[in-house]
C-alpha cells in the first residue's frame, strides 16, 4: 500500500533558489485570502513551481511550522494538474493559519487559486 504522506512533488515543481523566490516576490501579483497569501508570476518553463513561506511568526514552535508546510504543499499538489502551466507560485502562511485544519485550509487555498485564476 503507497503512503500519500512519503510522496514529494518533483524537482520540476519546486522553487528551489533564493534568486527564483526573490524573483516571484518582486515581479509577482499578489492576492491574500484570510490568513494565506499568494504570489503568482509566469517563468518560461512550461511546469508549475511551488514554494511554501512559513515563518517563526506563525508558530515558535518548529513542528506547528512543518505541519502546515506539510498541509500547504498536500493541497498544491493535489491541485496540480489543474493549475495552469508556466507559473511560479509562493505560499506565504500567516499568523492565525495554525489555528485551522485540513479542509479550511483546503477552502482558503481554492478561493485564492480561483481568485488567481489559476484553476
Amino acid at each position: 500500500m503507497e503512503n500519500r504522506y512519503l510522496t514529494m512533488r518533483p524537482k520540476v515543481n519546486r522553487l528551489k533558489k533564493k534568486s527564483e523566490i526573490e524573483r516571484v516576490f518582486k515581479e509577482g501579483k499578489k492576492f491574500k485570502e484570510d490568513f494565506l497569501i499568494l504570489k503568482l508570476a509566469k517563468n518560461s518553463l512550461n511546469k508549475v513551481r511551488f514554494a511554501f513561506i512559513v515563518s517563526q511568526k506563525v508558530s515558535k514552535k518548529a513542528t506547528i511550522r512543518n505541519k502546515i508546510r506539510r498541509r500547504l504543499r498536500d493541497l498544491a499538489q493535489s491541485k496540480l494538474k489543474k493549475i495552469k502551466k508556466g507559473m511560479d507560485v509562493l505560499l506565504i502562511a500567516l499568523p492565525g493559519l495554525e489555528t485551522k485544519d485540513f479542509w479550511e485550509i483546503e477552502e482558503i487555498i481554492n478561493k485564492l487559486f480561483s481568485k488567481a485564476k489559476l484553476i
